[in-house]
C-alpha cells in the first residue's frame, strides 16, 4: 500500500522562487509532505511567472502553423464544446447531431461521452472525416474519482493529507484517461463559508491556505509530470471566481464582495492551482460586483492573464454565455458572445453562442479575427501539449480500460482516503472504539445505503459491489449479535419505524445510528434553507437516547450541519461525509478501532443556521464580546445563542490523546525582512498510535486595515506511537507576515504579532513577538 502511494505521489520537496516584495511571494523553503501550508500564503496579488519553457515555444509555433491553414469557420469550431450522451446537468446533444457537428467542423471538443469505444468512434470522425484532421478533446466531471470513488472533496480535505489527496487525484486521472478522457473539470477550489450552498461538498472548505495547498496537490495528481502521458488528464480550475460566496447560499446567485476580500480569501486557491501548472480555468455562473464572471475582464484579463501570466484556455460553465441575457448585461445571445470573447473566454460550453454568432459578429466588425485566432490558438496549444496530434487515439485502449477501472490497488487507496477523512467530533467516556462480541443495534435510514455513500458528482461510480456500513459492522462483530431496524426514511417525518428501532435498541448493549443527508442532497443546485438533519431523524435519535444506553451517531453529509441537539444526545459522533466506494468498510473498521480517526474539520460547524456565515478567521468588532461575560449588554452577540461555533475549524478528536507544549520563539523581536522559528512539542499521551494535525495560526494585532483574529499560516500532519513525542518547527518571515495593506499593496507592517499553535483553531498555545521597523 505504502509503495503504491509513493509511486503515485510526486515528491513534495521542492523550492519555489520568491517574487518581488510588493506581491505575496511563495516561500523559498522546501515544502515537506504535510508541512506545506506554512508556505501557502495569499497568492492572489502575486506577479509570479514561471520561466519560459522551450517546449512552450514549440507548442506555440505548432499552433501558429496550423492556425494559418484554417478557415474562419474551422477556427470557430475549435471554440465549441458540446455535450454528448453521458451524465449532464442540462440539455443534451443527440448522438447523430453531435456526430454531424464534428464532421462539419462545428465542434472541436466534446464532454460527457464516456468509454473508449464511444470516444474512439467520435475521434475517428474528427481525424478521418474533416479537412485538417484536428483531434477532439474529451472532458468529464471527474470530481472525486471516475469509477473508483473517493470521499467527496470536502471529505478528502478533512484528511489534511496532501500526499494522499494527490494520490486520489492521480488515480482519478489514471481511470479517466483509461476510459478515453483527457480533460477533467476539476479541481473545484471555491472557498465556501455558507453551508446552505450545496457545492461546499466539492471544495476544500473555508480557508484559503488549506484550499491553496489542496488545489496544488490535486492539480499535480491530475496532470502528473507529463501532460502528454496517456495516464494524465488536463486539470480545469473552477469556478472563476467567488462562486462560493453566492448570496443566501443559493446556487448561481449574485456575489457582491470588496476587492480586498476577493483577493485575500477567494482568489488564492486559483493562483495556487495555476502556479502548480493547471492549464484550463472555468468561469463561474455568478456575477461579481455587477458583471457576470463569463464577461468579467477584471477577472479574466487583468487578474488571470495580466497579473498571473496565465497562458492556458478559459472555458465557460454549462451555457453560461447564454445566461448573461438573463443576468441582464446582454440584450441577446449575440451580444453575450461578443462580451465573453472580449473578456477572454476561449471555449463555449454547450451554449453554441460562438458557433451561431461569431461569424456574423466578425462580419459586422463587432469582433476581430485576431480575437478568434487568440482563442483558437490557446485550444490548439493544449491539444499539442496533450499529444493528440501525435496520436489521436493515445487514450483509446480498451484493454487498459478493462484492467484499470476499479483496480484493487485503486480501491486500497480509496479505503485509506476514506479512513483518513473521518472526523471524530465527540467521544464521551470512550464510547468508541466498539468492542467486538457485544450486542449491537444498528439503526438509521443510511445504515444500508450503497449509492448514497458515493455522494454527488460520483463519476461513473455504481452501487454494484458497494459494502454497506451495516455489513461492515456485522463482519467486525462475528462473536456478537447485530440487530437492524431502519427506523425512518431520510426525508420523511413519519415515525412508523420507531417502535421496531426502539425494540432492538432496548435489547442491545450499544446502538449505532447512521443518520444524515442523502447522497444527492449536496452538490450543484442542492442549496438548503435548513441545515438541520432532514425528516424525522432527530426525533428518532431522541427516542433511542431515552432508553439510557450508549448511542453512537455516524453522520453522512456533504456540508456542515446544525447538530447542537444531536451532539448533546450522542455519546460519540463520527462525521464520515460521503466516503466513497470503500466507505462502508472504512466506517465499520474505524468504529471498531482498526483505524484511529485523525481527520480535522476543513470548515466550521455552526450551532444553528442563524450563526451563518461563521468561520474561524473573522475580524473583531469595536464591541467584541468577552467570553467571560457572554450576556453583557451592547456587545456584538446574540440574545439566544453563543457566538462560538459548535465545532471549530480544524477540530477533530482521536482514540488517543495528544498534549502540546507551550510555543517557543527563537526571537522576541524580528528585524524587517527577517524570519523566526516557532517550535512546539507534541506528545501522544494515550494508549494508541494516532495522527495529529499541528496547526499554526497568526494574529497581527494592529494594522493599517483591520486584521482577522486568526489566520492559519501552516500545518503539519504527524503520526505518533503511544508515549512518543516530536518537536515541530515552523518558520515565519515576510511571506507569512505580509498582507494586503490599505493601499492594496502586499507587504509587512511593523507591530506586535501573536503566534498560536494547537490541534484546532480554538485550543491554542500562544506566544508574541514584535516586528521592527525598517
Amino acid at each position: 500500500m505504502q509503495n503504491f502511494l509513493t509511486t503515485l505521489a510526486r515528491p513534495f520537496f521542492r523550492r519555489v522562487v520568491v517574487s518581488k516584495p510588493s506581491t505575496p511571494p511563495s516561500s523559498s523553503r522546501p515544502l515537506g509532505r504535510a508541512a506545506l501550508a506554512v508556505s501557502f500564503i495569499f497568492f492572489a496579488a502575486a506577479g509570479i511567472s514561471a520561466p519560459t519553457d522551450p517546449t512552450d515555444l514549440k507548442f506555440s509555433d505548432q499552433a501558429d502553423a496550423l492556425l494559418a491553414r484554417m478557415s474562419v469557420s474551422e477556427k470557430i469550431g475549435q471554440l465549441v464544446l458540446l455535450t454528448g450522451y453521458g451524465a449532464t446537468t442540462g440539455p443534451v446533444q443527440q448522438q447523430s447531431a453531435l456526430e454531424d457537428s464534428i464532421r462539419q467542423g462545428d465542434c472541436g471538443n466534446v464532454f460527457n461521452v464516456l468509454g473508449v469505444a464511444q470516444i474512439h468512434r467520435l475521434q475517428k470522425i474528427a481525424v478521418a472525416e474533416t479537412r485538417l484532421k484536428i483531434p477532439l478533446m474529451f472532458g468529464f466531471d471527474t470530481i472525486h474519482g471516475y469509477r473508483t470513488i473517493f470521499p467527496i472533496s470536502l471529505g478528502e480535505s478533512a484528511s489534511w493529507d496532501l500526499a494522499l489527496i494527490e494520490s486520489a487525484a492521480r488515480i482519478a486521472a489514471i481511470e479517466s484517461s483509461a476510459a478515453g478522457l483527457n480533460w477533467t473539470f476539476a479541481p473545484m477550489v471555491d472557498i465556501a463559508r455558507d453551508p446552505r450552498w450545496g457545492r461546499v461538498s466539492e471544495g476544500a472548505g473555508e480557508d484559503p491556505v488549506l484550499g491553496s495547498a489542496i488545489a496544488r496537490a490535486r492539480v499535480r495528481g491530475f496532470q502528473g509530470t507529463n501532460l502528454a502521458a496517456p495516464d494524465t488528464v488536463l486539470a480545469c480550475v473552477k469556478h472563476f471566481a467567488a462562486y462560493g460566496a453566492a448570496q443566501a447560499g443559493r446556487d448561481y446567485h449574485t456575489v457582491d464582495l470588496s476587492e480586498r476580500t476577493l483577493r485575500e480569501v477567494y482568489l488564492p486557491p486559483f493562483r495556487a492551482a495555476i502556479e502548480a501548472g493547471a492549464l484550463s480555468v472555468m468561469t463561474a455562473f455568478n456575477e461579481l460586483n455587477g458583471t457576470p464572471a463569463t464577461a468579467n475582464r477584471f477577472l479574466l484579463q487583468q487578474i488571470l492573464r495580466d497579473e498571473w501570466g496565465f497562458t492556458g484556455l478559459v472555458v465557460t460553465d454549462y451555457t453560461s454565455i447564454n445566461e448573461m441575457v438573463a443576468h441582464g448585461t446582454a440584450a441577446d445571445e449575440a451580444e453575450a458572445g461578443r462580451q465573453a470573447l472580449d473578456a477572454g473566454v476561449d471555449l463555449d460550453m454547450q451554449g453554441s453562442v460562438y458557433l451561431k454568432h461569431l461569424k456574423q459578429l466578425l462580419a459586422s466588425g463587432a469582433i476581430t479575427e485576431t480575437q478568434i485566432n487568440t482563442a483558437a490558438k490557446r485550444i490548439l496549444e493544449i491539444k499539442f501539449r496533450l499529444g493528440l496530434f501525435d496520436d489521436p487515439y493515445r487514450y483509446c485502449d480498451e484493454q487498459r480500460e478493462a484492467r484499470l477501472l476499479l483496480a484493487p490497488e485503486h480501491r486500497a487507496v480509496a479505503y485509506q482516503m476514506a479512513c483518513d477523512s473521518f472526523v471524530l467530533l465527540k467521544n464521551e467516556a470512550q464510547a468508541l472504539p466498539l468492542k467486538s462480541g457485544v450486542h449491537l443495534a444498528v439503526i438509521g435510514p443510511l445504515a444500508e445505503a450503497r449509492l448514497d455513500l458515493l455522494g454527488s458528482w460520483m463519476g461513473t461510480g455504481s452501487s454494484e459491489g458497494i459494502k454497506t456500513i451495516l455489513g461492515g459492522i456485522q463482519r467486525n462483530n462475528p462473536a456478537g449479535k447485530v440487530s437492524f431496524a431502519k427506523g425512518c426514511d431520510v426525508m420523511s417525518p413519519k415515525q412508523d419505524g420507531f417502535a421496531a428501532a426502539m425494540n432492538i435498541a432496548r435489547q442491545a448493549d450499544v446502538t449505532v445510528i447512521v443518520l444524515g443527508e442523502n447522497g444527492n442532497m449536496s452538490g450543484e443546485a442542492k442549496s438548503r434553507t435548513s441545515i438541520n438533519l432532514p425528516g424525522g431523524q432527530t426525533e428518532l435519535l431522541r427516542a433511542i437516547k431515552s432508553l439510557g444506553k450508549p448511542v453512537i451517531v455516524v453522520l453522512l453529509s456533504g456540508r456542515p450541519l446544525a447538530l447542537e441537539e444531536e451532539a448533546r444526545l450522542a455519546d460519540a459522533l463520527l462525521a464520515v461525509w460521503f466516503p466513497g466506494t470503500e466507505g462502508g468498510r472504512a466506517v465499520a473498521d474505524t468504529l471498531f478501532g482498526k483505524h484511529n480517526p485523525g481527520g480535522k474539520l476543513p470548515v466550521t460547524f455552526p450551532r444553528n443556521l442563524g450563526q451563518v456565515p461563521i468561520y474561524y478567521s473573522a475580524k473583531n468588532t469595536g464591541r467584541p464580546l468577552d467570553p467571560a461575560q457572554p450576556r453583557a449588554e451592547y456587545k456584538s452577540s446574540y440574545l439566544d445563542a453563543p457566538n462560538d461555533p459548535l465545532f471549530p475549524f480544524g477540530f477533530g478528536l482521536s482514540y488517543t490523546r495528544f498534549e502540546f507544549s507551550e510555543v517557543q520563539l527563537d526571537h522576541s523581536q524580528l528585524p524587517h525582512g527577517g524570519e523566526l522559528t516557532a517550535t512546539v512539542t507534541v506528545t501522544n499521551a494515550g494508549q494508541r498510535a494516532g495522527t495529529e494535525v499541528v496547526q499554526l495560526y497568526l494574529r497581527d494585532l494592529v494594522g493599517s486595515v483591520t486584521r482577522p483574529l486568526l489566520e492559519m499560516k501552516g500545518f503539519q500532519k504527524i503520526a505518533l506511537q503511544p508515549g512518543e513525542h516530536r518537536t515541530i518547527s515552523f518558520r515565519l518571515g515576510p511571506p507569512e507576515l505580509s498582507f494586503l495593506r490599505q493601499n492594496l499593496t502586499w507587504g509587512t507592517e511593523p507591530g506586535t504579532f501573536e503566534v498560536l499553535v494547537g490541534p484546532n483553531s480554538r485550543d491554542l498555545k500562544r506566544a508574541r513577538f514584535e516586528l521592527l521597523r525598517e
